[in-house]
């Protein structure tokens, strides 16, 4: 990541930056971890296959001692062989071999994920840079990764020579045993040797792991000054702003568009505004707003409307007045609970007039709406003064 000129790195990095290094292959790994989780499967797979490893190279071991005459004048008999024996052994080793396979490929994700990024496949000139080269060694990572390392040496040295110490006297008497005892005892030995190493190694772990995350927290780090500027740059473009807001809204349109058609009215103002209303008797607590808009998309409204056999009614002030007021696809203002039940009433008898025949249902007259919610009431009333009719 790009370094900072005299701004001290104060700030954690954001999620865009994470995600920057990250795609450049750049995440938290321990070296530690993965050597302790590869002696682990190894040792568990030697520890589950043992006998049967054995059992499979004694077999070997001794076929491949064998040797007739045909195989001296024959190579191909000695080649084949050669080959049976090999893929005998390579069964032998197979489930370690997996089982170390396994845990290779999934043990980075203990730590920062398991990634492959393409980035970090192409070629970096600044990797083989001498100067860049001379810096990183003389650099506190590598100066710690030494410690490391040192610290390492010793500790599993200290253990293993403390287990050597402990078992000197069985080590000794080894040759005092038959043959499979002294192999037996001698293998158990190894794997107690193996275990102490391993947990020491283990404790190391224990210290590595936070400190490779503290390590790329630290290095990820940013300055005031990068925090603001990334910022601005997620901002983005005003324009492509204005752009990316003006098709959320076509989106939003288009979806409520799609609603008109199940609308059981439309009401009206009759030019200025369209309201589309939806009423399940037991499904909903009162009519939701299915869709309005003014002008052109109330005439788009009203056009939908006539295109499915939706109901349009004519009602000016309650039009603006749930226009204004209610939001869509919420239940309208208890304040115009009487009003719109006035108008489901003479929709309903509509719709059973058509399906069944009989007296037409007459259409409402005025549909009162408190003054309060009507948003023209006091200019229709100087308009109605002056002799002005406002639709």
């Amino acid at each position: 990541m790009a370094e900072d000129s005299g701004l001290e790195k104060t700030e954690q990095a954001s999620l865009q930056r994470l995600e920057k290094a990250r795609e450049e292959g750049d995440v938290p790994r321990s070296r530690e971890l993965a050597t302790f989780t590869g002696l682990l499967a190894a040792g568990s797979g030697i520890w589950l296959s043992g006998d049967r490893l054995i059992r499979q190279l004694e077999t070997n071991l001794v076929d491949g001692m064998r040797f007739d005459r045909a195989q001296a004048f024959d190579f191909s008999l000695l080649y084949a062989h050669l080959a049976h024996n090999l893929w005998n052994l390579f069964l032998a080793f197979s489930p370690v071999a997996g089982l170390l396979l396994l845990v290779a490929m999934f043990s980075p994700a203990l730590i920062g994920g398991w990634l492959f990024s393409p980035n970090a496949l192409l070629p970096n000139f600044a990797r083989i840079n001498p100067l860049t080269g001379i810096g990183n060694l003389l650099s506190s990572r590598s100066i710690m990764e030494l410690v490391k390392a040192i610290a390492k040496a010793a500790l599993v040295g200290t253990v293993a020579w403390l287990v050597v110490i402990q078992q000197k006297e069985a080590v000794m008497g080894l040759s005092l045993e038959s043959l499979p005892s002294a192999i037996t005892h001698m293998a158990n030995m190894l794997w107690i040797a193996f275990i102490s190493m391993t947990a020491a190694l283990g404790l190391i772990v224990m210290m590595d792991v936070p400190y490779q995350l503290m390590h790329y927290a630290n290095k990820l780090k940013m300055t005031r000054q990068e925090v603001r500027q990334e910022a601005k740059e997620s901002d983005g473009n005003p324009q492509i702003k204005a752009k990316i807001r003006a098709q959320q809204r076509e989106m939003a349109r288009r979806r409520m568009m799609s609603e008109v058609p199940n609308a059981d009215v439309v009401v009206t103002n009759p030019t200025h505004y369209a309201v589309a209303l939806k009423y399940a008797d037991g499904a909903m607590g009162a009519p939701i707003v299915v869709a309005k808009g003014a002008d052109e998309v109330a005439a788009k409204i009203r056009e939908l409307a006539l295109e499915h056999a939706v109901p349009i009614l004519e009602a000016p002030p309650l039009a603006r007045a749930l226009y204004q007021h209610a939001e869509l696809t919420h239940e309208i203002p208890e304040a115009l609970y009487t009003a719109v039940a006035e108008v489901l009433a003479y929709v309903f008898q509509l719709r059973t007039y058509r399906q069944h025949g009989g007296i037409a249902p007459i259409t409402p007259g005025e549909i009162k709406v408190p003054t309060e919610l009507d948003p023209l009431h006091d200019e229709i009333s100087t308009q109605a003064g002056n002799g002005e009719i406002l639709l």
